[in-house]
């Protein structure tokens, strides 16, 4: 073989590996980011089947109000509000995980709502009934729930105060939420299972549930998303929010947690400013705390919403 033909079959041989590696970048952005009609429609009956009989009928007979508003990208987002039976100035607006819808968020909100709370439930965009197939991962998420604060505050009245709550992706939502400029009515942060940075988050899920090199297609597949999801999963720092907020923030993970690692939540409490408070259960894996412990859960939450919220 000649030198010439050397370096055509060089050239060509690290042209397709670049270009084999741009693809599969690419199909991590889409897989990522991307969540159809149909997976919609799969996820909200994933978030029924989770929830036990006794709490889906009971949230049928609980009255629901549909409410909805405007993204300023144009997206129509959809939730429920459950007025509670007892007047009250509170409302706890929830957040729901990955591939799920506001259904999933059906146990806590009788949590709230025992505790003398009005709830809003929203489907994040791309899920549920909300438009949209680009998923936010809480990041654009964080704009939304500026403007459902906005909702509430309007339909309920300036002396309202609010609670943010979310689990998982949800969990993220709210503390990415917690570090922009919010109305004095927000009173009190609740993560559970949340992660700490969007970027790292995906190359933890890549690496161990699909065991790919993400340190190589992480970066193509953020620079997709940074090019046509309108965000790059490397803005998306929770940490750096986290650090904004002087609200008061519960955290709850699990130690068995294998979708979001334990480690996130040690690092999220000591970068978040007092008043704050960690709860980590031993037995508890991925958004798991309210079943392992359902009383400790719920005595831990009342606790806390009674010292900050009036």
């Amino acid at each position: 073989m000649n030198k010439k033909t050397l370096i055509k079959r060089t050239a060509l041989a690290v042209a397709t590996s670049y270009m084999t590696l741009i693809g599969a970048g690419y199909t991590v952005y889409l897989l990522a980011t991307g969540w159809s009609n149909k997976q919609k429609l799969a996820g909200r009956q994933a978030s029924l089947e989770a929830n036990t009989d006794i709490e889906n009928e009971g949230f049928k007979h609980q009255e629901q109000v549909p409410w909805a508003i405007k993204t300023a990208d144009g997206l129509t987002l959809r939730a429920t509000f459950m007025p509670n039976v007892k007047a009250t100035n509170k409302v706890a607006i929830l957040a729901h995980g990955l591939h799920h819808s506001r259904e999933q968020m059906i146990p806590y909100a009788r949590l709230f709502m025992d505790a003398g709370y009005s709830v809003l439930m929203p489907d994040a965009r791309a899920h549920g009934r909300s438009d949209g197939n680009v998923i936010g991962f809480g990041w654009l998420d964080r704009n939304d729930y500026q403007q459902w604060i906005d909702t509430v505050i309007a339909n309920q009245g300036e002396q309202v105060n609010i609670v943010l709550m979310g689990i998982s992706m949800g969990a993220t939502t709210v503390m990415a939420t917690s570090g922009q400029t919010l109305p004095h009515n927000v009173r009190a942060i609740v993560e559970d299972s949340g992660f700490r940075n969007v970027f790292q988050e995906g190359k933890f899920r890549l690496w161990h549930k699909y065991h790919v090199p993400s340190s190589v297609l992480m970066p193509i597949a953020d620079d997709f998303a940074k090019r046509q999801a309108g965000y790059a999963f490397k803005d998306g720092d929770i940490l750096a929010e986290v650090a904004k907020n002087h609200l008061p923030i519960l955290v709850f993970h699990g130690a068995k947690d294998q979708t979001v690692p334990v480690g996130d939540a040690y690092e999220l409490y000591a970068r978040a400013n007092e008043p704050k408070q960690l709860v980590i259960d031993d037995e508890a894996a991925h958004i798991s705390s309210i079943r392992t412990q359902p009383s400790k859960y719920r005595q831990t939450l009342t606790d806390f919403l009674n010292r900050y919220v009036k």
